[in-house]
């Protein structure tokens, strides 16, 4: 062993990588695994006990050889120092674990040795690097990929795009090769779930959208809520589900990665499914398409699907239009319009290449309502416009604009919704003739 400056600070890059290159071939000597493959058949807690238990035997170690030269040795919190980084460092997640223990972070960008944890509202901080450079960030998450719950995976040229879920439940995508930089986002679920009233004192909603809303999905009425990445539209469908579905009602929820966690709520009898990638050998896919068409076969009152944005959006469609009335689904739009467009664009893609004129009449027999939520660039949320799908003409889909908001001001319904619809708000406790505003017309 080399003799330490007890003076240094003990987490230096190379006392960690020497301490942790001897806990990984002292691991591998006695199990016959390397770290992320141990990782991956261990349970975690495990795992690092017994990574901890090998570190504290190379830092006696160290500290044996250096007494007997005469040399400095590291104080008792120098040693806690270096464990704590030697364990993150063979464990797979490095220097992103105190990233993810930090409170209050939403998401964690790194590009290349530049880290910035972002807080939400447009609050942004930097942070130290997490690695040197671009080898040792590749490194990094190669190491997190071989310990994925869903199989080991590839992240090297012929596998550049790396996308998956951490244990905390925390999404990783990281890009190497077809960027100038290695990037990582980490994007990282919220510690606790925000009821209805939560989203309206914070703004996004208001008295009339937040009735018009918990009315329809308790009317059982098919909802898409649609708006750019981070607008809360998750929140919302988790916050809707939450407050407004009957106890016992069955659902089936679809996701890429578990982000609603309606299974964990004690009246609930829902059904998480998750999308599975290929492993490393590029076997095992199990798609979010044949997730929802797998939902139908398992009796449930409402389907859930977290995002569309592929070939399961007719899978998503012919559930909604089936009976399965109540379900609902987030969409990437613009606009509450521009959601029917989006659809259109994931129909055409898919394997059926529904026409045009085909996906428009779907779409009109399975989505009652659009909810749009728009972000301002300061970070406020709010949910600016419902749209009532009404039917199909050919190349459009026809809807009226019923509810809109503009700025921090409360919004009003603007077209009242037709008869057969506010009859059914009505029966669930939302009076839209009471709420209708007359400011605008037909859209």
């Amino acid at each position: 062993m080399t003799t330490v400056d007890a003076q240094a600070p003990a987490a230096t890059t190379p006392l960690v990588e020497q301490v942790a290159g001897e806990v990984t071939a002292r691991l591998l000597d006695r199990t016959g695994q390397d770290p992320p493959r141990a990782l991956a058949t261990d349970e975690e807690g495990e795992y690092r006990r017994r990574v901890g238990a090998i570190a504290d035997e190379v830092l006696d170690a160290m500290a044996a050889d250096s007494l007997s030269r005469g040399s400095t040795v590291l104080t008792r919190a120098q040693e806690d120092d270096v464990r704590a980084h030697v364990v993150a460092r063979v464990c797979g997640l490095g220097g992103l674990e105190p990233l993810l223990a930090e409170p209050g972070v939403q998401n964690i960008l790194i590009t290349g040795e530049r880290v910035i944890v972002d807080f939400g509202g447009g609050h942004r901080e930097p942070r130290p690097p997490v690695a040197t450079n671009d080898a040792e960030l590749i490194g990094l998450v190669r190491r997190i990929a071989a310990s994925s719950a869903s199989g080991e995976r590839r992240f090297d040229a012929a596998a550049p795009l790396l996308s998956m879920e951490l244990p905390d439940g925390s999404r990783l995508s990281a890009v190497m090769d077809v960027a100038r930089r290695v990037a990582v986002a980490i994007r990282r679920h919220p510690s606790e779930s925000l009821g209805l009233h939560a989203l309206q004192e914070s703004g996004m909603l208001d008295d009339t959208s937040r009735g018009l809303l918990e009315a329809a999905v308790s009317a059982r009425m098919n909802l898409l809520i649609a708006g750019a990445t981070g607008a809360g539209k998750t929140t919302l469908l988790r916050a809707l589900a939450l407050e407004t579905f009957g106890p016992w009602e069955r659902v089936i929820t679809v996701e890429d990665s578990l982000e609603l966690n309606l299974d964990e709520d004690a009246r609930s009898d829902c059904v998480a499914l998750q999308a599975r990638p290929a492993n490393i050998e590029g076997a095992g896919e199990v798609t979010l398409a044949e997730l929802v068409r797998h939902a139908l076969r398992m009796a449930p009152d409402r389907v859930i699907v977290g995002e569309t944005r592929g070939t399961e959006t007719i899978a998503l469609l012919n559930a909604m239009s089936m009976g399965t009335d109540g379900s609902m689904a987030t969409v990437h739009a613009g606009s509450s319009e521009q959601a029917f467009t989006k659809l259109a664009a994931y129909t055409a893609q898919a394997p059926e290449r529904l026409s045009l004129e085909a996906t428009n009449l779907l779409i009109a027999s399975a989505v009652h309502l659009v909810a749009h939520i728009t972000t301002a660039p300061g970070g406020r949320r709010r949910l600016a416009s419902v749209r009532e799908v009404i039917g199909a003409e050919g190349g459009q889909v026809v809807s009226n604009e019923i509810y809109r908001r503009t700025g921090d001001d409360p919004g009003a319904l603007v077209v009242p919704p037709g008869p057969e619809r506010a009859a059914a708000l009505a029966s669930c406790g939302f009076d839209s003739a009471a709420a209708f505003a007359p400011t605008g017309g037909t859209w």
